[in-house]
């Protein structure tokens, strides 16, 4: 068995036994639509960057036990070939646990969801289920190792460990998982520039890398003391940063991040832009962090302020960032990557179509249980689920409770709209009827949690419905999933009822000459979800800061196309197709540690 391509005897690093810096880019396959893969790709390369890094996620591959998706969208060695093919090298980063801002740091709902479950450590089920996926997962990386032709010349141990935990028999249980399933490549760790961050991820004998957005020397100089005999890596570079719904848009300076790229090139170091390209959230793939007090949900934009736009654009970083290389490595000849061809701006009237309520009850059957299950009892992973009982509220104002609220419930009675709640336990008044009604909570998760201790959290209505000091029993409820609703079942539901009141489904219908790019911007619409042509290309919230959702050519047709919209609280008269994005009001990042 060959040994590994990149090595650094003596603290230098080589790639087959030749002085080398790894100038790396953070791209997600699984952020960029498989057609373009190989377009973005190139503009990797032409900024002068030799590699590519990516994470794996579990739960995007292994939605159910046992059922596994590497095709498509999910191809991840066609991924990894192209890269070959376009004279990069791959780092992989397989987890388990990736964080990326991805729901749930990558694993799979039905993992967490498991009674008794513990995360991250050696807890004997979990490290079972981690071996089972790696069975899956290891050989297909293992395959395309530089050492066997292909590109992979590094392989990430779990992920940023020493902010999580100091199960340090944990962590060499996934390198071992790694090299008994065939690694052979350079392994590493990699966590943040501190001291008992390096101690609870790092492992002797394998290379530490560090992970941060700004004072690279005084990296350099803790990883250096640490291991002398070890090459300075910057595992990830923050040159821009991710956005919260509710919060501003996040930017890093060019001049701020270029001379920090700098200060890593002159202390000799080998780094990988975090994110090089960010791409998208599609779908409901977006996390979720947690301040203490509330939930933090991500956007589904990942633009991250990367050099190379969600869209594909070389910005000014990007310019900025290919001269700063130059100093240190060549940088390919010829013309840059032009800008993607973007559909020319316009105004589609939209029409109203199933209303909200009557649709939602109309597309699933019932579950029907005394207390409210979560969205785990329902082995559901994201989307809505509607609860509905019928309590008893007697005559004068009442106190509706819910308790252990993941994440954002709207309240009806009779149909009628009463109020939305989005704490974890949050009470509103209802006006008494001396009667029995229909109480419906349409329960939205906003994302999970993908970093921190609550990583894992579940979804749902966790507690109970308190009516007074009263709990309701006699609960129905309907899983509406979204994510995994095919077309059929997506027209099904625009179908399902006739139009009433101000929320519910809508469609918007275009037609254009040929595939392009386009942003879609939903003027007076409040908060939603977006299919275009039956893909779910992910939310939009008046909240902001995001105001366009970017849809990439390969998801439209020559001829006609249709956007369709489910509203949860109240339709727009129209939905625009814009040129550019708007990314919402600006902020400068600051890195806190």
């Amino acid at each position: 068995m060959p040994g590994p391509v990149l090595t650094h005897p003596h603290g230098a690093l080589l790639r087959a036994g030749r002085p080398h810096r790894v100038l790396a880019g953070s791209l997600h396959y699984f952020r960029v639509h498989p057609d373009q893969w190989a377009d973005r790709l190139r503009r990797l390369a032409a900024m002068g960057l030799n590699t590519v890094d990516t994470y794996v996620p579990w739960n995007f591959h292994e939605p159910r036990p046992g059922h596994y998706r590497f095709t498509g969208a999910q191809d991840l060695e066609r991924f990894l070939l192209t890269a070959r093919e376009t004279g990069l090298d791959v780092i992989v980063r397989p987890g388990p646990y990736i964080c990326a801002e991805w729901d749930n740091g990558g694993l799979p709902v039905w993992l967490t969801g498991r009674p008794g479950m513990r995360l991250r450590c050696s807890h004997p089920p979990y490290l079972a289920e981690v071996e089972r996926w790696f069975d899956e997962l290891v050989p297909r990386i293992a395959a395309l190792q530089a050492g066997r032709g292909g590109p992979v010349v590094a392989v990430q141990i779990e992920n940023e460990y020493g902010s999580y935990g100091d199960d340090r028999d944990y962590v060499r249980r996934v390198r071992d998982a790694l090299t008994e399933r065939g690694i052979t490549e350079l392994l590493y760790t990699a966590d943040g520039p501190t001291e008992p961050m390096q101690d609870g991820g790092g492992l002797p004998g394998h290379l530490a890398a560090a992970t941060f957005g700004s004072h690279a020397r005084e990296a350099a100089g803790l990883l250096r003391a640490r291991r002398s005999d070890e090459p300075f890596v910057c595992a990830e570079f923050w040159n821009g940063w991710f956005d919260h719904w509710g919060e501003k848009h996040h930017v890093r300076s060019v001049e701020s991040a270029t001379r920090t790229l700098g200060d890593i090139l002159d202390a000799d170091g080998s780094v990988s832009l975090y994110m090089a390209h960010g791409g998208t959230n599609f779908g409901l793939w977006a996390g979720a962090n947690h301040d203490g007090d509330a939930i933090q949900p991500t956007v589904t934009s990942y633009d991250s302020d990367a050099p190379i736009a969600e869209h594909g654009a070389l910005t000014p970083k990007f310019h900025a960032f290919r001269e700063r290389l130059r100093s240190v490595a060549p940088v390919p000849d010829g013309p840059l990557p032009p800008d993607p061809e973007l559909l020319p701006a316009r105004t589609v009237p939209v029409t109203a179509a199933a209303g909200l309520l009557d649709a939602l009850r109309a597309v699933s059957e019932p579950v029907a249980a005394p207390c409210p299950l979560s969205f785990e009892e329902l082995e559901q992973a994201s989307g809505l689920v509607l609860y509905r009982a019928e309590p008893l509220l007697p005559s004068g104002s009442q106190t509706l409770t819910v308790s252990g609220l993941h994440d954002r419930a709207q309240v009806f009675v009779d149909g009628a709209p009463l109020g939305v709640l989005d704490r974890e336990t949050a009470s509103l008044d209802v006006p008494g009827r001396g009667r029995r009604v229909r109480l419906e909570l349409l329960v939205e998760n906003l994302g999970r949690v993908n970093y921190g201790p609550l990583l894992g959290g579940h979804k749902g209505i966790l507690g109970g419905v308190s009516v007074g000091r009263r709990l309701v029993h006699g609960w129905a409820m309907h899983r509406l999933p979204l994510d995994t609703w095919t077309p059929k079942d997506l027209a099904r539901a625009v179908s399902a009822a006739a139009p009433r009141g101000t929320a519910g489904f809508a469609t918007a219908r275009f037609t254009v000459p040929g595939p392009a790019d386009t942003f879609l911007a939903f003027p007076g619409f409040a908060k939603g979800f977006v299919w275009v042509n039956g893909t779910l290309v992910g939310r939009y919230w008046e909240t902001g800061p995001q105001r366009t959702l970017y849809v990439p050519a390969p998801l439209l047709v020559p001829g006609g196309n249709t956007v369709t919209v489910l509203e949860l609280e109240r339709l727009g008269e129209r939905v625009e197709l814009r040129e550019e994005p708007e990314l919402g009001p600006a902020e400068e990042y600051v890195e806190t540690f």
